[in-house]
């Protein structure tokens, strides 16, 4: 800091200063007062200075003074530290002189302690007899404290031995020697409590306070077991046998003992009684619920509320009863065993009849489930497999006994609707029921799992059911002596596949559910197609049989002898009928089918034989007569129908209606006439092939080749407006020649 340039500065600025004040001329007027203005402002700065110079005085007074009281005790702790210094310096030798008063304070405890457990030291036999009679009389509490005086001397000698700096062993193995006894009482003691508590259930009945009093000495061996460990930690002695954790013991011999009493209860085995399994689990049933009620309500009570103890048994019951069943479940079930376990874990375990006991009310979530979710697994699936093998012996016994009835010759019964029946299909479906009636007690899950199992092992046995009927209608076919009711036969198999499909939609009302979204509706859908397949086979195996007599009569149809004879239709309705006096014996909508299948099959031979040509028409008058006579017979055709099966036949949409149309395009004189009818009968049946109508115009034998042709061209190019659609199926299509 430069003190003349300041001061030259300061002139400068005051000499501008007044300048500037004085430029005005009335400024000179008030130098005075301006004189006197600046003279107090000088006087009160010059003081501001004097006071922050004295203040700034005053702190560099006081700081020197704490540097200085400062420097007196840096001084002090220097001196100290050098006395420290040199203490440290005399402390060995002073330990060397201090060491016998070291070993008389050492020997001074050793003798407090050997004075304060004198009177044990010289009654350790005396006490340790006393000691086994109250253990063998039973007073465990007497036994107990005189136990624990006597481990409180050997464990406090034996910490007095461990304190000294050059302990010798011969100190320690001569007391614990002296001592040894001491632990048998403890093992014998420990031997009781463990008998006690095998018995709880049992003694906590009649004799509560001995629970009790076990109890106590389990709690007072638990703390005594707390400040051993604690003591072990600062000092590093433990005393022996210590930790006894008889509290970890009282749960093992807990646990030991309804393991015993779980195990006790199988008390047949598989070759003894069947129902062993079953009458293990009701017996599991029974003692664990009656165990748990008295543990509930006689146990609790005795217990300390910190072992939980309802809880704890719980627990126990649980794992001891799920280990044994999985030994069990690994030594191998056999039939409805898988399931009588699945529905006693799944249904009676966690059920009002056991955990959710109104006495119990036990949350069966914290406990868990018995068994684990893939043993359950696994049980169910060799359950369905076990299911499996029985339909599929089940089914071949029922296959085989109707095998052996067909070709005993034996007549079927006939049910109270006089049809013919077999009880093949409500032995298989009560079989099927009573599977489905058990997995229904377990879930729904594995209902649904035996319900698809079921239906497809249905659909396995139509279709060997199938290869039987075919079977049996080729032997007899090579032989038609041989099976004198082939008819009667084939009728029941028609009845009972109708049977099997109704039953099975019944079952699917009864236990399928929508929740399920599988492959049971294609199950089902496979299982109605086999036996719909089966019915309808079978039902041309019949009319088989019956049309089989009748060859010869539909070849002499339409022929030079038909037009003078009667004899083939009258032949085909008699023996028609009387075959028709077994179809009586078929339920209803099979019936109906046989008369469909017949009326189209006749039709069907009788525009074969139509089209085939065996007859020469030369004249309008023969071709009208033949006309006139097919219709006759299809009036005739149709009054046999409707009366063998009135409620069958209906006139609209009937077969022989193409018969008619066929006759009158046979019959029609005029050539415009002949074109309207082939017009209407080609919309009525726009199947109708080319072919076919050729050969019916060629019947008539008044047309030529190309007038045939033209005619057949114009009926179908007027009907053009059906090309592209998709024609209606009608009896033309069925017609092969």
């Amino acid at each position: 800091m430069d003190i003349d340039q300041l001061g030259t500065d300061a002139k400068l600025a005051a000499t501008k200063y007044f300048t500037n004040m004085l430029k005005k001329p009335g400024q000179l007027e008030k130098v005075e007062q301006l004189k006197n203005r600046i003279s107090r402002k000088k006087t009160s700065t010059e003081a501001m200075l004097k006071t922050a110079m004295q203040s700034q005085l005053d702190g560099v007074t006081i700081g020197m003074e704490q540097l200085k009281d400062a420097l007196d005790d840096i001084n002090k702790v220097k001196s100290i530290l050098n006395q420290t210094k040199q203490s440290f310096i005399n402390l060995p030798s002073l330990g060397y002189k201090l060491q016998d008063v070291r070993t008389k304070q050492m020997q001074h405890s050793q003798y407090l302690t050997a004075n304060e457990n004198m009177k044990h030291l010289f009654t350790v036999p005396e006490s340790i007899e006393k000691t086994k009679q109250w253990i063998n009389d039973g007073k465990f509490l007497h036994a107990h404290q005189c136990l624990i005086d006597l481990e409180n001397s050997r464990d406090d000698l034996l910490f007095e031995v461990h304190k000294l700096p050059n302990q010798a062993p011969s100190d320690k193995i001569l007391l614990k020697a002296y001592f040894e006894d001491v632990e048998v009482m403890s093992n014998m003691l420990e031997k009781q409590i463990k008998l006690v508590l095998s018995r709880t259930l049992n003694t906590v009945r009649k004799e509560p306070m001995v629970i009790v009093t076990v109890l106590r000495i389990i709690e007072r061996e638990e703390r005594a077991d707390i400040f051993a460990i604690q003591r072990q930690k600062q000092s590093g002695f433990l005393p022996p046998g210590r930790p006894k954790k008889w509290k970890e013991m009282a749960f093992d011999v807990l646990q030991k003992s309804v393991d015993q009493r779980i195990e006790g209860t199988q008390v047949n085995e598989r070759s003894d009684n069947k129902m062993w399994l079953v009458t293990y689990l009701e017996l599991c049933r029974q003692l664990i619920l009656e165990d748990l009620r008295v543990v509930k309500t006689l146990c609790v009570p005795c217990f300390p509320p910190s072992y939980n103890i309802f809880d704890k048994f719980v627990n126990m019951y649980h794992s001891s009863l799920s280990a044994n069943l999985e030994d069990i479940i690994s030594n191998g079930l056999e039939g409805n065993e898988y399931v009588t376990i699945i529905s006693w874990v799944t249904n009676t375990y966690s059920g009002v009849e056991l955990m959710k006991h109104p006495e119990l009310n036990i949350d069966i979530g914290k406990v868990g489930s018995l068994l684990k979710s893939s043993i359950i697994f696994d049980l169910q699936s060799k359950y369905l497999d076990y299911i499996k093998g029985n339909y599929k012996e089940w089914m071949l016994k029922t296959l085989d006994t109707e095998k052996n009835d067909w070709y005993a010759g034996a007549s079927p019964e006939v049910g109270p609707d006089g049809c013919f029946h077999t009880a093949a299909p409500v032995i298989i479906f009560q079989m099927i029921d009573q599977n489905l009636q058990v997995t229904k007690t377990i879930s729904q899950h594995l209902t649904h799992k035996a319900l698809l199992l079921s239906v497809d092992s249905v659909s396995l046995y139509g279709l060997s059911y199938k290869e039987a009927v075919i079977e049996f209608k080729k032997k007899h076919f090579e032989d038609r002596d041989k099976v004198p009711f082939f008819t009667h036969c084939i009728i029941t198999v028609l009845n009972n596949c109708l049977q099997i499909i109704e039953l099975a939609l019944e079952m699917k009302q009864h236990y399928w559910s929508s929740d399920f979204k599988d492959q049971s509706s294609t199950a089902y859908e496979k299982l109605i197609k086999t036996f719909q397949n089966l019915r309808d086979e079978a039902a041309q195996f019949l009319l088989e049989e019956a049309f089989l007599d009748l060859d010869i009569h539909f070849q002499d149809l339409i022929t030079s002898k038909w037009l003078t004879s009667f004899i083939s239709i009258e032949t085909i309705c008699v023996t028609l009928e009387d075959y028709f006096q077994d179809y009586t014996h078929l339920k209803p909508k099979n019936l109906e089918y046989i008369i469909l299948e017949a009326q189209d099959i006749i039709v069907r031979r009788y525009i074969i034989a139509m089209l085939q040509k065996k007859i020469n028409f030369k004249t309008y008058e023969e071709r009208r007569t033949a006309a006139d006579k097919m219709t006759k017979e299809v009036d005739q055709l149709k009054s046999f129908f409707m009366r063998v099966a009135p409620l069958v036949i209906r006139d609209k949409d009937s077969p022989f209606d193409a018969v008619i149309k066929l006759s009158e395009v046979l019959k029609s004189e005029d050539s415009e006439i002949l074109s309207l009818d082939l017009h209407t009968l080609v919309k009525m049946y726009p199947d109708i092939t080319e072919d076919q109508m050729t050969r019916l115009l060629s019947l008539r034998g008044d047309l030529s080749r190309s007038d045939i042709r033209e005619k057949v061209q114009y009926a179908i190019q007027n009907n053009k407006e059906l090309a592209g659609t998709t024609l209606t199926k009608s009896i033309f299509q069925q017609i092969h020649l």
